[in-house]
């Protein structure tokens, strides 16, 4: 049988099996990421084309309405007709931003160094701008240090930020909430809680994937890129991010991370 073979194996074939384990996951890493750069780098070029020739053909169409006694009905449709694409190409430019960004994420050095989760909350913070302003901010001044890149964990910070200011602005009095505290075993859990408009609880798992969106375009912005990379980044550091939330009662964010005392991770 398979595991009395398998029983039988010397430490030395098990560290070569292991070795080779360790590449193949490696290599099935790099594949991914030169995937995602190459569809997001040859993207680009027909994209420009519909986005130039787009502007082109509006400014034909201005000219021949000019032109045309009255606003014949077929050219008010090709108007409508061109605004629908050029919408259309806008939203496929920043689902190619989110597609690179996830790329980066994915292959940037990763330089761990013990960093003060306060300090790298206030720095998320203040990358929001006047965006922020108007919203009941609860941060604890006091939090435990953690274990990240510097420019990864702001990067994060700063995109669950947003999307918590976003989804909380259509309540009367918007509120963002975070803190953090030593868990076992040389973890810290950070948890980010907003009273926005929240979500169908059973979905959430969604929320993580690329593209996926639980609102409709027309209510919110955005292409659903933003907590994939939020993913992607914990992932690279060893540690986990979830959601939970209801439908008018907010949303929160919970993040596992390792602690500052806690070994590097490498990646």
């Amino acid at each position: 049988m398979q595991s009395d073979a398998a029983a039988t194996e010397t430490p030395e074939q098990l560290r070569v099996a292991l070795d080779q384990a360790q590449r193949q996951i490696a290599d099935m890493a790099a594949a991914h990421e030169a995937f995602l750069r190459a569809v997001s780098h040859d993207l680009r070029a027909p994209l420009r084309h519909v986005t130039s020739y787009g502007a082109l053909a509006r400014e034909l169409l201005q000219e021949l309405s000019q032109e045309l006694p009255g606003q014949p009905p077929q050219l008010l449709e090709a108007m409508d007709f061109l605004a629908t694409m050029e919408g259309s190409a806008r939203r496929m430019a920043l689902m190619i931003d989110g597609l690179q960004a996830i790329a980066r994420a994915g292959r940037a050095p990763l330089r761990l160094q013990s960093l003060d989760l306060a300090g790298a909350v206030q720095q998320a913070r203040a990358a929001l701008g006047g965006a922020a302003d108007g919203v009941q901010w609860q941060i604890a001044g006091a939090m435990p240090p953690v274990q990240a890149d510097a420019e990864l964990l702001t990067q994060l910070l700063t995109q669950l930020l947003a999307n918590a200011l976003k989804f909380s602005r259509g309540v009367a009095q918007p509120r963002i909430a975070l803190h953090a505290e030593v868990a076992p075993a040389g973890r810290v859990h950070v948890t980010l809680q907003d009273n926005g408009v929240g979500f169908d609880g059973t979905r959430a798992q969604q929320l993580f994937g690329v593209f996926q969106r639980l609102h409709r375009e027309a209510d919110f912005d955005g292409v659903g890129a933003g907590l994939a990379l939020c993913q992607a980044i914990a992932q690279r550091h060893g540690a986990s991010i979830s959601a939970t939330a209801a439908p008018g009662a907010g949303c929160c964010i919970r993040l596992d991370w390792p602690g500052a005392a806690a070994p590097g991770c490498s990646g």
